[in-house]
């Protein structure tokens, strides 16, 4: 593919870079929006879509921390919209079969399952259903929300199903206890204004890709991470900005770690756990093989899931 195509099209990642880039915003906007401060002493505001490839290379880094710094620290989810439809592309690239490739490509240089076969079986329209349905989970509570994003990264990732129908999103909201009849009235209704908000304070941040993370003081001090970055890099920009930002000892064992994470790929579970890459995935085997966890084996790796989680 050549470098117009990638140019072009958003669902085509720089693996160099991390970075699903959408446009060319220009960095400088970022300066002249202000933020409202938290509770917390930092704040993250995390621009992502659900079926952005480099964000699902993150969640072993995100989930760290929030392990480690949850109690300091406040994470703002917004949504980014990174494939509204296939009309915008031109040059022959307007095909969902273009993206199927680089998703096994990228899934190999994150060292996180993703079946790029999606984008030839049942290829989504456009990313932004999945992401107003999440606007509606947020109105209806915050938490159950990041755990209905995960959810639906599962499926598209792994499961290579299509999120922008609504029968996949219901089965997600459903399996993390969200009120059904309320989601569809939200998703229908108010929702949608929410994520026109999000694109609109994305464009006024100078946000031109997934993931883009920035990163906050109460003064309205400012650090900006564009795209998959090692984990040591986020902790820097939160300690950079508070080094007194509080921090906690969590229990790396494997029972807290799936008590915390309902599921766990083994990549997650070596950054979480401190256990080499190889030998998290020898235990996460082990444990599947004795009925202790489920394992879901795509032909790029595989995620391994506690039995009868109640959310």
């Amino acid at each position: 593919m050549n470098n117009e195509t990638l140019k072009n099209n958003p669902l085509l990642c720089d693996i160099e870079t991390g970075m699903c880039e959408v446009g060319d915003a220009s960095i400088d906007t970022a300066s002249k929006t202000t933020i409202q401060s938290t509770s917390k002493s930092v704040k993250l505001i995390y621009y992502t879509d659900p079926i952005c490839s480099s964000c699902w290379g993150i969640e072993p880094q995100l989930r760290k921390l929030k392990l480690k710094y949850g109690n300091g620290i406040e994470i703002e989810y917004r949504m980014g919209g990174l494939l509204p439809d296939w009309s915008y592309n031109s040059g022959g690239i307007g095909k969902p079969s273009d993206v199927a490739t680089h998703w096994d490509e990228v899934s190999v240089h994150y060292d996180m399952p993703i079946d790029g076969d999606l984008w030839l079986e049942d290829p989504l329209d456009s990313s932004y259903p999945p992401s107003i349905a999440f606007k509606a989970a947020q109105m209806q509570d915050k938490e159950k929300a990041i755990l209905f994003l995960r959810e639906i990264r599962e499926m598209v990732f792994l499961q290579k199903r299509n999120i922008a129908k609504w029968e996949h999103m219901e089965v997600a909201a459903k399996k993390v206890g969200l009120n059904i009849e309320q989601l569809k009235t939200d998703f229908e209704g108010n929702a949608k204004a929410l994520f026109e908000e999000d694109l609109k304070l994305g464009k006024e941040l100078g946000v031109r890709g997934f993931p883009t993370m920035f990163i906050l003081d109460d003064a309205g001090n400012k650090e900006i991470i564009y795209g998959s970055k090692p984990y040591a890099l986020y902790e820097a920009a939160i300690l950079k900005l508070n080094s007194n930002v509080e921090k906690s000892e969590y229990s790396k064992n494997r029972e807290t770690l799936f008590s915390k994470y309902q599921s766990l790929t083994a990549k997650e579970f070596s950054v979480l756990s401190g256990t080499p890459r190889i030998e998290s995935e020898t235990l996460l085997n082990g444990l599947s093989n004795n009925g202790t966890l489920e394992k879901l084996t795509t032909k790029n790796g595989s995620i391994w899931t506690r039995k009868n989680t109640n959310h």
